[in-house]
């Protein structure tokens, strides 16, 4: 089972809380931008990343999800973002929250922190890179992926990112890649198998003075198709679709030491529903 990916997600059920703080990356810069389409090639099937590299219009989307059929449920209403009384997550799987319930709510919890860390800059260096795919994927396609990944993540496609070969930015550059979820939705359940939609946007692209690669944003939808493994929610495969995408702002465009402070001085979060 190939997990194909892209991104996609929406609003959703139960109600929602998020926790401080975690994650590295994060910035706004360059107004908002669709993501240019690039052919599909580099990164066919490689999904999460996709939506990274897209923004700057080096590759497109691939998939091939496998699917285990769960049963279906009502989606239910979106909610309004509430502190819930059970505990999001009990660990973590290095940098990655774990431990999260065996329920509805612990599938979306899961699905929006696992798009957090498959979006970040940690998935362009190959030791952090393998780590985040052994915390986040089913065991049963974790060897075919990483070696999948290892292919795309090439020093030509570094290169072609504005990055040095081994995935770090040039000096006086910061690079930005974040995963902001905004809403999950339960689409299938089972009592061991799930499908969440994580409605996101993103943020990638090299901050600092005389970056050629300024940060962009983009918004699509990742559906993550989940089984419980080993006492926790795992990924067998996931896809990505563009959108639903808002009317841009007329927020004034940062400048590049503006973004790339940012990036420095504000931390992630540990998403739960």
């Amino acid at each position: 089972m190939s997990p194909g990916d892209e991104h996609d997600g929406y609003g959703g059920s139960g109600q929602t809380r998020t926790r401080l703080p975690e994650g590295n990356t994060g910035d706004v810069h360059g107004g908002t931008r669709r993501p240019a389409r690039g052919s599909r090639s580099l990164l066919m099937g490689v999904g999460v990343v996709v939506l990274l590299v897209a923004a700057i219009a080096l590759a497109n989307r691939g998939g091939d999800p496998s699917d285990a059929s769960p049963s279906t449920t009502s989606p239910g209403k979106a909610a309004a973002t509430a502190p819930t009384g059970t505990r999001p997550v009990t660990g973590t799987n290095g940098t990655v929250p774990t431990g999260y319930a065996h329920d509805e709510q612990g599938a979306q919890s899961a699905a929006a922190n696992y798009a957090v860390a498959l979006g970040s800059t940690d998935m362009f260096q190959k030791g952090p890179r393998e780590a985040i795919v052994h915390a986040v994927y089913a065991p049963t396609v974790v060897d075919d992926l990483v070696k999948r990944l290892d292919t795309s993540y090439s020093p030509a496609l570094m290169t072609s990112l504005g990055l040095e070969s081994d995935g770090n930015a040039p000096s006086g550059l910061t690079f930005v890649s974040r995963t902001v979820p905004v809403g999950t939705r339960i689409k299938e359940y089972g009592d061991d198998t799930a499908t969440v939609e994580v409605w996101s946007t993103g943020l990638v692209g090299l901050a600092g003075e005389g970056s050629t690669r300024p940060v962009t944003s983009n918004w699509f939808t990742l559906t993550q198709k989940l089984v419980w493994s080993a006492g926790e929610w795992r990924i067998s495969s996931s896809s990505q679709t563009e959108g639903p995408t808002p009317v841009n702002g007329d927020n004034r465009a940062s400048v590049a030491g503006e973004i790339a402070e940012a990036v420095e001085q504000y931390g992630g979060f540990t998403y739960a529903r």
